[in-house]
């Protein structure tokens, strides 16, 4: 099959969260499969400064959203791992700091920004139906691309045969959602007239990720857990309805790890290799994480990371409160590193301030200090208030670090809770919002790391299925259903 993504971030090049993982892992897996693909993206700097050779296109895209015409360039790149990129490049529009803003705050442009993206990546599909070789599926990813099914809508009035390109849309946090004034809607180029824009009025407002849901062929999030919980009023953060509605054809997928990268036996991050049958040079990358945070070098005593945005949603108040009750009851080390919230990493720095040489906090740190903390670590926090599927959890296990998470979302669905003898379980699992109730989990695995069993869990554990394999034949099933 031909498979056009449509995505604002791609690991290595453009991060902020997990869908960048996801972009990167998720073509390629499909093309092992023996399909096609294609990731339309933004141009940005990183891309050239990255040494990504792409060439420009002599025709440039002459894009009209209301009163405005864009002129858009697009450069064709190819990756090493052979998935083919079409970036898009509008002057003043994506070479900016900052994907979606700068300084925690979001562009005011941004419905804009993102609608010309969205409309360009409609008119690649349009271009390749012209060329007698048309995409079979356009794949969008969260709200900055779900005009994408709109816009293919549009354009199928002037070439009807774009109609057979199907469309699915992935929400990978439902809290995101593209909300704007009304007074947006001509700049995005629809009308309220318009027979696709019935979807897009939310609460007197617009709502770009309503309009996606409603109008793609299908919707996809990235669990099975979360794509119950999104349908209820607790976690559906005022789309529950609308997603119960379209419910036939919302499917939960869990995202999955690229062993390419995220593999203790392969990494070059690491002091030491090692792997699930063979886990002795653990101890070795640990005494080194030790080292370089400046914590005594002791293999016996608890190291815990915490990795992640640092936002109310991953519970970076309860890790902040968990850390002063920790360092007064047990002899762990801790090390939490993220960005985000300024109030929310101050109270982090106020709480490992209370540990010194015993717990530290880091600021945006590298991708090599992140697979080395979690090479290092006997357990991984991951308390979030909710979690879509979480890839923090999955990396851990993967290098022998055992999760301690709240149960929601896809936390539920890749982490089993220990029993007491430890003879099942992958993790250890908790279901209250509070300090107490991390810091308890927290406990009950310091307990279960003295057990004869342990070296058993971290095995077990190491030697999970988390591949893209999976994921990606889900996703192919989903593309033949929709494209018969």
């Amino acid at each position: 099959m031909e498979i056009l993504f449509v995505s604002t971030e791609l690991a290595p090049y453009v991060k902020v969260g997990g869908l960048a993982d996801v972009m990167a892992a998720l073509p390629k897996a499909l093309r092992g499969l023996g399909h096609k693909t294609t990731i339309v993206l933004p141009r940005y700097g990183a891309f050239e400064a990255s040494g990504l050779l792409a060439a420009r296109r002599l025709t440039p895209l002459e894009i009209k959203l209301g009163n405005k015409t864009w002129q858009v360039t697009v450069y064709d790149a190819k990756l090493p791992s052979q998935v083919e990129l079409a970036l898009v490049d509008v002057p003043g529009l994506f070479d900016r700091k900052g994907v979606y803003g700068e300084n925690g705050e979001d562009y005011p442009d941004n419905a804009t920004r993102f609608a010309v993206l969205s409309r360009a990546a409609a008119e690649i599909a349009k271009q390749r139906v012209a060329a007698g070789a048309p995409f079979d599926i356009v794949h969008c990813h969260d709200w900055p691309t779900a005009l994408v099914p709109t816009y293919i809508r549009e354009l199928a009035r002037e070439v009807p045969q774009l109609a057979t390109t199907k469309s699915v849309l992935t929400i990978h946090n439902l809290a995101h959602q593209g909300t704007f004034p009304k007074d947006v809607l001509p700049s995005l180029g629809l009308g309220w007239d318009q027979f696709s824009i019935d979807g897009i009025e939310f609460y007197g407002g617009l709502n770009v990720l309503k309009q996606g849901i409603l109008t793609a062929d299908a919707v996809t999030t990235v669990s099975t857990t979360y794509a119950r919980e999104i349908q209820t009023p607790g976690h559906g953060c005022k789309l529950d309805g609308v997603l119960r509605e379209r419910a036939r054809a919302v499917i939960g997928i869990l995202n999955g790890v690229d062993y390419a990268i995220w593999n203790p036996a392969t990494d070059p991050a690491l002091a030491a290799r090692y792997d699930a049958e063979d886990a002795t040079n653990k101890a070795r990358c640990k005494a080194a994480l030790q080292k370089e945070l400046g914590f005594p070098i002791d293999n016996a005593v608890p190291l815990i990371v915490n990795v992640g945005r640092i936002v109310q949603q991953k519970g970076s108040d309860l890790v902040a409160g968990a850390i002063t009750k920790l360092l007064r009851a047990t002899d762990a080390q801790i090390v939490v590193a993220g960005d985000g919230d300024a109030a929310l990493m101050t109270k982090l720095e106020d709480a490992v301030a209370k540990g010194p040489g015993r717990a530290v906090f880091i600021r945006a740190a590298s991708e090599h200090v992140v697979h080395r903390m979690f090479a290092g670590a006997d357990f991984a926090l991951v308390p979030s208030r909710f979690e879509p599927c979480g890839l923090v959890q999955m990396y851990a296990q993967r290098y022998g670090a055992l999760p301690v998470a709240r149960a929601t979302g896809g936390l539920a669905d890749t982490i089993v809770d220990c029993d007491a003898k430890l003879e099942t379980g992958t993790g250890f699992l908790f279901d209250e919002e509070t300090a107490e109730a991390l810091v308890g989990a927290v406990e009950r695995g310091i307990a279960a790391r003295t057990s004869s069993r342990w070296p058993s869990l971290v095995r077990r554990v190491m030697r999970l299925d988390r591949g893209w394999e999976r994921p990606a034949r889900q996703y192919e099933q989903v593309y033949r259903q929709l494209a018969r």
